[in-house]
């Protein structure tokens, strides 16, 4: 990120906190945790994730265009899980450039990323306009 700011870009960045079912702020990989665990369609865990949803189309409203940090993850070489692909699908809807870090991924979805035309940079994040 202080790449990017150094290069005169705005950045917006995912939480590193979220709001718990008891007021209190926790640690975004401990609500990853929890939310892996719950087995309930009711619970407080989901209002945070349709609230994060709204929050991450938000700040793609607001860019210019979208950096899509695709890491290994899971076994896959520039893994692009189903929010990502979300958000990358309202960035195309939207106009905006999408920009890779890495290569797109060997993955079912590979077809609709591609149809996206995203901008691959290998890393190279001055490639960013």
């Amino acid at each position: 990120m202080n790449d990017l700011v150094s290069m005169g870009h705005e950045v917006k960045i995912p939480p590193f906190e979220i709001m718990g079912d008891d007021g209190k702020m926790m640690a975004i990989k401990d609500y990853y945790n929890l939310r892996k665990a719950t087995t309930t369609d009711h619970s407080w865990v989901w209002d945070r994730k349709a609230e994060a949803i709204t929050a991450h189309y938000d700040k793609i409203v607001w860019s210019d265009v979208i950096l899509v940090l695709n890491y290994d993850k899971n076994g896959i070489a520039g893994y692009v899980g189903g929010n990502t692909l979300m958000e990358m699908g309202v960035a195309f809807f939207l106009k905006k450039n999408i920009f890779m870090y890495n290569p797109i991924p060997e993955i079912s979805y590979k077809e609709e990323i591609l149809g996206m035309k995203p901008i691959l940079i290998g890393g190279e994040l001055n490639l960013i306009k």
